[in-house]
């Protein structure tokens, strides 16, 4: 289904593009918002596919096992450092990458202890 005035969803902040809530979105080459009940997945997923939703899992059930104040500095650390990214969103980048050296740096910059086991 084509929206074919959108600029109202612009002017509100609203850019969709991809999945959101059982729906599929994307924008046309005239700049419409096209939108269209998502349809399921033609094959299930691969290994690969698995593999990285289960290290993002791990990653997320990591932050849930944080204390408040270890989630906390994260945030502030991120906030601090003047990171254009979410203090949860740091973490996980961390845990992914196991870039620990860019997790001291920010708590460097940050005067902040960030628990990154």
């Amino acid at each position: 289904m084509l929206l074919g005035e959108t600029k109202i969803f612009h002017f509100l902040g609203f850019s969709a593009q991809g999945d959101l809530g059982g729906w599929t979105f994307y924008t046309d080459k005239r700049g419409n918002l096209v939108f269209f009940v998502k349809s399921p997945p033609l094959e299930p997923p691969s290994y690969l596919q698995t593999h990285q939703r289960n290290r993002f899992r791990t990653a997320a059930n990591k932050w849930r096992t944080l204390q408040p104040s270890e989630r906390d500095a994260w945030m502030l650390a991120a906030q601090r450092a003047h990171l254009n990214i979410h203090g949860y969103d740091f973490y996980v980048y961390v845990q992914l990458r196991h870039d620990y050296a860019a997790a001291a740096t920010v708590a460097r910059q940050a005067n902040l202890t960030l628990n990154t086991d």
